[in-house]
């Protein structure tokens, strides 16, 4: 089995739909040399911010059950609109994600620390306090931009700095580095 992401779909170009048209709809692709790639065994997921805008206004908030039904029918209007008919109807099913909230962005900056705990072993041994998570979390989860901010908090303020501390020799090879933060939710190291 195959996995194919086809992201943001609504900025491929128009050719790419006439092409997921044929894969969707026979289980395979010929190119323009008589070339067949079989695509039966494949699962294709395409992603699309269409529809968000309506989502992001006052009305829905965080997503409850009350108006999930509400906020679908606006997606899948805003998808008509968009998408040819023929396409929307070889697509089997349309997922609704909701924002990540704050208490997302900690959980995925405990696991990018982890990570990079995991990374560094015999390097550094790094640890990271349950506030260093924290302010990670705050300062780097902006709702409209998911999770990629978090990654440019860690590699900016702790990534790029503890490099810097081993290049010159204020960290060594093997050292246990706890990453903290201060009362402002600065970034600290302490050995």
């Amino acid at each position: 089995y195959s996995v194919v992401l086809f992201d943001e779909i609504e900025k491929a170009h128009p050719d790419v739909f006439n092409l997921l048209l044929q894969i969707l709809d026979e289980g395979r692709l010929t190119d323009s040399h008589g070339k067949t790639v079989d695509f039966r065994n494949t699962v294709i997921i395409m992603t699309s911010n269409i529809g968000v805008s309506d989502v992001k206004s006052p009305m829905f908030g965080f997503l409850q059950k009350d108006n999930y039904n509400s906020m679908r029918d606006n997606v899948e209007r805003a998808l008509k609109r968009f998408f040819r008919p023929e396409f929307l109807n070889r697509v089997d099913e349309v997922v609704i994600f909701n924002y990540l909230g704050q208490e997302e962005a900690y959980r995925i900056s405990e696991l990018l620390c982890f990570k990079l705990h995991e990374r560094l072993k015999g390097i550094l041994d790094l640890w990271f306090t349950d506030g260093a998570i924290q302010s990670i979390a705050e300062r780097g989860y902006q709702k409209e931009y998911g999770a990629r901010p978090l990654k440019r908090v860690i590699q900016r303020e702790i990534e790029d700095p503890l490099a810097e501390k081993l290049l010159t020799g204020e960290f060594v090879k093997g050292q246990r580095v706890v990453v903290d933060c201060d009362a402002d939710g600065k970034i600290v190291f302490t050995k």
